[in-house]
C-alpha cells in the first residue's frame, strides 16, 4: 500500500532517503506479519500475544451481573504495545498523506511554517480523538457520576478492558512519537525539546499504569488533552493570519486554568486517599496508600505542570517578539526610503539653484 507518492529518481534500495520516503510501507510489511501468524496453528499463539490484550483474570461472580474479564499489567504488555506503535506510525503517515499534505499544497505556505502546520495538524488529531476516547471511558466507569472512583483502590488491582486499551494506545502513540522525529526530518536543534516532551508524556502515563491510578490519570489526561488540543487549534489558525496571533493568545487563560485544575485534582485525590484510612504495607505490591508514593505522585504533576507552563511562556514569547519583528520591518523600510526620498530632493533642488544661478554669478563677475 502507497502512503507517499514517489519521486522520479527512485533512491539507492535501503538507502537513507529510501526509508524516509518508504517508512509507512515497511512497517506496514512488519505488521503484516503478525497478522498473517493468526492463519496458522503453530504462531497463532505468539501473533495473538501481540494484537489483543493479555494478562485477564477473570471478575467475581455476580449474580446480578453478567460474567465478564477483568486485566492486570505484565511484560507481554509489551508486545501488545509494540504492534500498536507500527499501527500509530501507519495512521500517522496516512494523516500526513492524505489530509495536510493538500491543504498545505492548497494554503501555499512557506517551508518555515510548513513544519509547524503538521505538527499541529497531527497532534490536534491524536488530542481530539483522546479526549472524546477518554471521555466516554469516563463516563463508562461511573466516574463522573460518583467522582469517590477517583481515589477507590480498585478490587483486586485490575481494570476494565476499555480502561487499559486506552492506556495501551496512549504509551503506543507516545512511543511512536520517537522515531517520527527521525522520519519527519525534525531539526537538530528541536530534538532535545521534543525528547523530554515525549518522555514526560510517557512518563507519567506508564506511572499511572503500573500504581493502577486508573481514573485519576484518565481525568487527569483528558484535561491536558483538551488544552492542548485548543492550543493546536489556535497554532493552526494564527498561520493563516499573522495579525490574529494575538488574538488568539486569549486561550493562554484557559491554558493556564487547566493546569491549575489538574493540580488541584491530583492533590484532592491523594488528600482523600490518605484520608480513607485503609492500611499501609509498604512490601505490598501496587498498594498506592504508601505516604512515598503518594508525595512522588505529587511532585511529579506539579514538576510536569511548571515545566509545561514554562514551556508555554517561553515559546509564545518568542512568537510575539517573532511578529512584533516582521510587523516593524515594513515600516523601517518605508521611514528609510521616505528619508531617501527627501534627501534626493534637497540634492536635486540645490542642484538645479546653483545651475540657474549661474550665468547671473558670471554676469556680476565680468561686471
Amino acid at each position: 500500500m502507497a502512503l507517499r507518492k514517489k519521486s522520479a529518481k527512485n533512491p539507492p534500495l535501503l538507502s537513507h532517503e529510501f526509508v524516509l520516503q518508504n517508512h509507512a510501507d515497511l512497517v506496514a510489511c512488519v505488521g503484516m506479519f503478525f497478522v498473517l501468524g493468526l492463519l496458522f496453528e503453530g504462531t497463532a499463539e505468539a501473533s495473538i500475544a501481540f494484537l489483543t490484550l493479555q494478562h485477564g483474570v477473570p471478575a467475581a461472580p455476580d449474580a446480578r451481573a453478567p460474567p465478564r474479564l477483568l486485566y492486570r499489567y505484565g511484560a507481554r504488555d509489551l508486545a501488545t504495545v509494540f504492534f500498536y506503535t507500527l499501527v500509530a506510525v501507519i495512521v500517522h503517515a496516512t494523516l500526513q498523506e492524505y489530509v495536510l499534505d493538500p491543504v498545505t499544497r492548497r494554503l501555499q505556505l512557506p517551508k518555515a511554517k510548513q513544519s509547524r502546520f503538521n505538527e499541529a495538524g497531527q497532534f490536534g488529531a491524536f488530542y481530539l480523538v483522546s479526549c472524546a476516547w477518554g471521555t466516554w471511558v469516563l463516563a463508562a466507569e461511573g466516574c463522573l457520576e460518583e467522582p469517590a472512583r477517583l481515589w477507590r483502590a480498585p478490587p483486586r488491582r485490575t481494570m476494565t478492558f476499555h480502561v487499559k486499551f486506552f492506556y495501551v494506545a496512549q504509551l503506543a502513540y507516545w512511543f511512536h512519537a520517537v522515531p517520527e522525529l527521525y522520519f519527519q526530518r525534525t531539526r537538530k536543534q528541536a530534538v532535545p525539546q521534543q525528547l523530554v516532551y515525549i518522555g514526560l508524556h510517557l512518563f507519567h502515563i506508564a506511572g499511572a499504569y503500573l500504581l493502577y491510578l486508573n481514573h485519576l490519570g484518565l481525568l487527569l489526561l483528558t484535561v491536558h488533552y483538551c488544552v492542548e488540543l485548543l492550543t493546536h487549534l489556535c497554532d493552526l489558525f494564527s498561520l493563516g493570519d499573522r495579525k490574529q496571533q494575538r488574538g488568539l493568545s486569549l486561550w493562554a487563560v484557559v491554558y493556564i486554568l487547566g493546569r491549575l485544575g489538574t493540580l488541584v485534582v491530583s492533590v484532592l485525590t491523594v488528600c482523600f486517599h490518605l484520608a480513607g484510612g485503609q492500611a499501609r504495607h509498604p512490601d505490598a505490591a501496587g498498594n498506592v496508600n504508601v505516604l512515598a508514593a503518594e508525595i512522588a505522585v505529587l511532585l511529579s504533576s506539579c514538576t510536569i505542570q511548571a515545566y509545561i507552563t514554562w514551556n508555554l511562556f517561553s515559546v509564545q514569547l518568542q512568537r510575539w517578539m517573532e511578529g512584533d519583528a516582521a510587523l516593524q520591518a515594513p515600516l523601517v523600510k518605508k521611514k528609510r526610503t521616505k528619508g531617501r526620498s527627501s534627501r534626493k530632493g534637497t540634492e536635486n533642488g540645490v542642484a538645479a539653484s546653483n545651475r540657474v544661478d549661474s550665468p547671473l554669478k558670471r554676469k556680476e563677475k565680468s561686471s
